[in-house]
Order: C-alpha cells, then sequence, then structure tokens
C-alpha cells in the first residue's frame, strides 16, 4: 500500500481512539475525503481496512459506522496475539534461523536504525516503519514453521488493535512517540539477537511484551469511556464541555 493510503488509515485510527470520531458516528466516503483532503479512493480502502480491524461496521446501505471499542476487547486480543508471537519466536529459535531470514531480519533492523537516527519521526516515518514492523514479524511467524500460529493471528486480527499492522500516530506528542515507536524498534533488535543465539525463552518473553505496548491503546479508550459524560475531543486537537460552543478555527 502506498505511503498516503497508511498515512490515511493511521489518520482514522487515531481519530477514532481520541474519540473525534465517536462511537456510533456514521461516516461516508465523500466529507470524510473533504476532512483529511483526500481522494476517495484511499478513504474507501481505509474504510475495509478499519472495518477489518473491528474499528468499523458497514451499514445496510452505504457507509460505515464506528463500532463502540472496550478494553477487554482490546486487551484481549493482544494478549492473544503476544501468545501467538512470543511462541512464533520461541520456536523460531528453536529451529534456527536460515541464511536468508537472518540477512532479510538484519537489512529491516539497519533500515530502522536509520529511520530513528536523527531523534525523531513523523507521518511519513510511521509509514514506513509500518512496512520494516510488518516484514519483521512475518519472517518471525514463517520462521516458527508453524501454520497454525499463521491461522490463529489471521482470526485475532479483525479485534480492535491486534494486528501488527494497526498502527496509531498522535501528530500532537511528536517526541513521545519517538520514544515509544524506537523502544519498539528496540525490540525489534532484542528478540532477533535472542531467536539468532537460540535462547527461546527469552524471545518468547520478549515478544510477548512487545505486544503488550499495545495495550497503551486500551487504556486509552477507558479513560475516554469514563469521561464521555463531560468532555468530547474535537479536532484532535483538545478537549471541550459538551455545553460549550466549539469554534473550528481553535
Amino acid at each position: 500500500m502506498s505511503k498516503p493510503g497508511q498515512q490515511v488509515i493511521g489518520r482514522l485510527r487515531q481519530m477514532i481512539l481520541s474519540g473525534e470520531l465517536a462511537s456510533g458516528q456514521r461516516l461516508a466516503e465523500i466529507p470524510t475525503s473533504e476532512q483529511l483532503g483526500v481522494s476517495r479512493t484511499p478513504i474507501r480502502i481505509a474504510f475495509r481496512t478499519l472495518e477489518q480491524e473491528g474499528l468499523l461496521t458497514k451499514l445496510s446501505g452505504r457507509g460505515f459506522i464506528v463500532r463502540q471499542v472496550t478494553h477487554a476487547e482490546i486487551s484481549g486480543a493482544v494478549e492473544v496475539r503476544g501468545v501467538l508471537e512470543g511462541l512464533a519466536a520461541r520456536q523460531a529459535a528453536e529451529n534456527s534461523l536460515s541464511t536468508s531470514q537472518s540477512n532479510e531480519l538484519q537489512a529491516l533492523l539497519q533500515q530502522g536504525d536509520t529511520l530513528f537516527a536523527d531523534g525523531r519521526i513523523n507521518e511519513e516515518d510511521l509509514a514506513q516503519y509500518h512496512d520494516i514492523n510488518q516484514r519483521f514479524h512475518h519472517i518471525i511467524i514463517e520462521a516458527s514453521q508453524n501454520p497454525a500460529i499463521t491461522i490463529a493471528l489471521s482470526r485475532n486480527e479483525h479485534l480492535p488493535f491486534a494486528s501488527v499492522s494497526a498502527l496509531v500516530f498522535d501528530q500532537r506528542n511528536l517526541a513521545s512517540e519517538f520514544r515509544r515507536f524506537n523502544f519498539a524498534h528496540m525490540q525489534h533488535h532484542a528478540v532477533f539477537d535472542a531467536i539468532k543465539e537460540g535462547k527461546g525463552s527469552r524471545a518468547e518473553a520478549i515478544m510477548r511484551e512487545h505486544a503488550n505496548a499495545t495495550l497503551g491503546y486500551a487504556k486509552t479508550f477507558s479513560e475516554r469511556k469514563e469521561d464521555n459524560d463531560t468532555l468530547h475531543v474535537i479536532n484532535g486537537s483538545g478537549l471541550r464541555s459538551k455545553n460549550t460552543p466549539t469554534n473550528p478555527h481553535d
């Protein structure tokens, strides 16, 4: 998928996570494309992707609605993913990586090192990291030589934020986002070293912890739900009381 396409998906995920796109809100291609300043094609692809991830529900007619997502849904799905990917990492260590798998993982790590070398990250960098991250995880699952893991993960990925591709980037907190993604990249280094050294238990533990970083999304949803009676998010930039008039130029 193109970088602009990934950016649109990422923006919509963040808008759902923040509450800017509220649970039950109806979404249509034209107004959403106008809001984000893109054509309808990446919006159409994004809607389908987010439906597959369990964040949107397709209406019987045209359009989608934002699903209500609970803390339990996210935490449960992420825990399952952590167990499955942890098992994959352990079995990859026990099986030993092929030369091509080892070389490609090292190349991906080097790409990530370059990406984070300047101490900052932006939305375009996230699109690149998305591809690096997805391929890195895929190789480890492949190296496990366990088809059941692939099947189980494909089913689990239909739950909110359970997919390795379901990345969220908050443009309002760039320093924090750099630390978060750079730390995830360092975990990639650690799990690769453990797999290459044949340390299956260590590789499994790191991979499970790596997946559990997503649980921050569940906490965000939970906190947003608690505040829902008095506050809502507008324009992804701040909070307003429901009784306070909004200014589109704020």
